[in-house]
């Protein structure tokens, strides 16, 4: 299923468009604010994001540029009231596929999004999903949720399996808790970072018996997970 990131600051015009999206088989993450969208979207994985224009506190075209410099490729459609040729053209000179202006069609726009997501998917090859990692002399099947050394087998819990794969997939370099905890739990408050604290001890339990293994806290940072 193709992840949208829409980004739409009129609540019920974004509620009724994340809603028809779904119903036509996206997953839609909507966010409604242009500060809150950057850092959704450093935490998430998208196809393709939809972009308002006139945002509180970031604009859109100042969203679209960060979003270019996280992912040069990600394909991108504006959404907008702004029907003046140089916001136009300075949708299309940020990198977007497509301009569209309100009203708009709603059928269009569904197949606007899919011709560009398969003419996109035709021209790239996916990587394959990483599933088995090795941390020193112990093996961890993300898809088992499994970490295994010698014939010991210990069964994790998903959201555990979840970390230890962000772990392993920056190992060596610094997971921040921010990443982790809106990834994993949604957000990043208080109690969701104290969550976030005790899954830490669990997976060092799980560990414990290379001692060439380490889960450091970067303090005011995050995590890195070093063997």
């Amino acid at each position: 299923m193709h992840k949208i990131f829409l980004v739409e600051d009129d609540d019920n015009f974004g509620s009724v468009l994340k809603a028809y999206l779904d119903i036509n088989d996206f997953s839609v993450v909507w966010v409604n604010d242009g500060k809150k969208a950057i850092k959704e979207f450093r935490a998430g994985i998208f196809d393709i994001c939809i972009l308002d224009v006139m945002l509180p506190n970031i604009d859109g075209f100042t969203v679209a540029r960060e979003i270019k410099q996280i992912n040069k490729e990600i394909a991108m459609i504006f959404l907008t009231a702004k029907t003046l040729k140089i916001d136009i053209v300075e949708g299309f000179k940020i990198g977007a596929d497509d301009y569209i202006t309100k009203p708009f069609d709603s059928e269009v726009l569904l197949y606007k999004i899919r011709a560009i997501l398969n003419r996109n998917a035709a021209g790239t090859t996916l990587p394959e999903k990483q599933i088995e990692y090795q941390v020193a002399s112990y093996t961890f099947n993300y898809e088992l949720r499994t970490i295994t050394k010698g014939d010991k087998e210990q069964k994790i819990t998903s959201r555990e399996a979840e970390l230890l794969k962000m772990l392993c997939d920056k190992r060596n370099g610094i997971l921040t808790r921010e990443e982790a905890l809106l990834k994993i739990w949604g957000d990043d408050s208080y109690f969701t970072t104290r969550s976030m604290d005790v899954f830490i001890t669990k997976l060092r339990k799980y560990l414990k018996e290379d001692t060439n293994i380490e889960i450091e806290n970067i303090h005011g940072s995050g995590f890195r997970l070093r063997d």
